[in-house]
């Protein structure tokens, strides 16, 4: 985030449910300090951040454990954003014009809901409808990559002097809890093109993506070898103590947020496992396949399954100018496959119900096909899916001409769908943040969501 970047200074505290407005804090009683014996403060603070190094430990492993399953499917909700950069075609994918001259080589092919049809290159996705909503009527206007991947992220463009936090940043913030081990807002992008850390905007860094672009997993976690396990824990017990201590006698946000910093690197440093697809069993590895993408939607369950709120999986690179054909071959295969292990690996667990899974880009790609049997850059008709948490299945939303020239039936713009997509996780798309004596609502002015994909 830039430093000149404004921090919103009437930000409640992030809560589980979308409710607005935060409880008054309780002043923290003062505690004096009283004398210990250097091995009886060595033994006891030991013990105490053993055990609590245990149950971050215990915590993370235990979300295989039936009972703490079923809580985390009962209250927390969350989101999987798998990214198309570049900008996958509509014509390809959500909304194939076969037989007209702008439609391509490609079949439209029945799904599993009746009166829908999709591209051919999705015949695994097509099987799954009864989990999605497609919306074939996005009219952003906008088709420059990089200012096309704000607005899809953020819900709107940025104001001068302003920096607004994108859909990861304020899911983190509406969802995430301040007592989570596990990071709030993970983006996976390994690619070598077209990289966006994401934002948090005016929310401030504790909102900002842990962005893994060389590795899936992260660096600088792991407890060096040098370091043992006992001198690890023996280091933590005295910084605690210390911490302590000093908090005690300096009631200052700063202290806090440093403090509660720490105390999410532990975290992190317990929940390292979660990124490591070797723990998976050999067949659900083989169940999403080996492709980098597969591995990154995989984690993705993970992140999601030990409550991670948001996670984005990039997939690139769908900017087709030249070969669209060929490209979409390639890259449909992996998002169809992937995609849907991704559905019935939620759906069985019984974490879709709770998750809500989004195909997105930049934008979509022209109706005309140019002379290297490309598209272009096109963002005045074109589609995006939705599915799972808070999503009427089987529907096909809004509509373009018969050559898929311009949205003729519900059009909808980037507000609408951030509006919508904060609704379906039950987040009020006009609540605001204050700026300063500025109200910000979480969906740009005028957003109004698609009540008809929302179940």
């Amino acid at each position: 985030m830039n430093s000149d970047t404004p921090i919103a200074d009437d930000i409640s505290p992030p809560r589980p449910a979308a409710a607005s407005g935060s409880a008054p804090t309780s002043p923290r009683p003062t505690v004096r300090p009283i004398g210990f014996s250097r091995r009886g403060f060595l033994t006891a603070s030991a013990a105490g951040v053993t055990a609590s190094l245990a149950a971050d430990m215990s915590a993370i492993q235990g979300l295989r454990g039936e009972a703490i399953a079923s809580e985390l499917k009962r209250q927390d909700k969350r989101v999987i954003l798998l990214w198309l950069a570049g900008g996958a075609s509509q014509f390809e994918t959500w909304d194939p014009k076969p037989g007209t001259k702008t439609g391509g080589p490609f079949r439209a092919i029945p799904t599993n809901v009746a009166g829908i049809h999709i591209s051919e290159l999705l015949p695994e996705l097509a099987q799954r409808m009864q989990h999605t909503a497609i919306i074939r009527s996005l009219n952003t206007k906008i088709a420059d990559h990089g200012t096309a991947a704000e607005l899809m992220e953020c819900g709107r463009r940025n104001d001068p002097g302003i920096r607004y936090p994108d859909i990861g940043a304020v899911v983190a913030r509406e969802l995430g809890r301040l007592e989570s081990k596990v990071p709030d807002y993970v983006s996976l992008y390994t690619s070598t093109e077209g990289r966006r850390k994401g934002t948090s905007g005016f929310l401030g860094a504790r909102y900002s993506p842990m962005f893994l672009s060389d590795s899936m997993t992260p660096a600088n976690i792991l407890r060096p070898d040098s370091i043992s396990a006992t001198e690890h824990q023996d280091r933590a017990a005295l910084r605690d103590a210390l911490a302590k201590r000093f908090t005690a006698e300096s009631h200052h946000l700063a202290v806090d947020s440093h403090q509660s910093a720490y105390q999410r690197v532990q975290g992190l440093m317990a929940s390292a496992d979660l990124f490591d697809v070797e723990r998976e069993p050999e067949s659900m590895r083989a169940r999403y396949g080996p492709t980098q993408f597969g591995e990154q939607c995989l984690i993705a369950r993970r992140l999601v399954e030990a409550g991670v709120p948001f996670v984005k999986v990039a997939r690139a690179w769908w900017d087709s100018h030249g070969q669209n054909f060929e490209t979409h071959q390639e890259l449909c295969a992996d998002l169809d496959h992937c995609m849907s292990a991704l559905l019935d690996d939620l759906d069985e667990r019984g974490l879709l119900e709770n998750t809500l899974v989004i195909t997105l880009g930049e934008f979509g790609r022209t109706p005309g096909i140019n002379a290297s049997l490309g598209r272009d850059h096109f963002a005045s008709a074109w589609s995006c899916s939705l599915s799972g948490m808070g999503i009427r299945g089987g529907v096909a939303y809004g509509k373009t001409d018969e050559e898929g020239h311009k949205v003729v039936e519900g059009e909808a713009n980037a507000g609408d769908l951030f509006a919508t997509i904060l609704e379906a996780l039950g987040i009020d798309h006009e609540h605001e943040y204050m700026l300063g004596a500025r109200p910000i609502p979480l969906s740009d002015f005028g957003s109004k969501p698609i009540r008809e994909v929302l179940a």
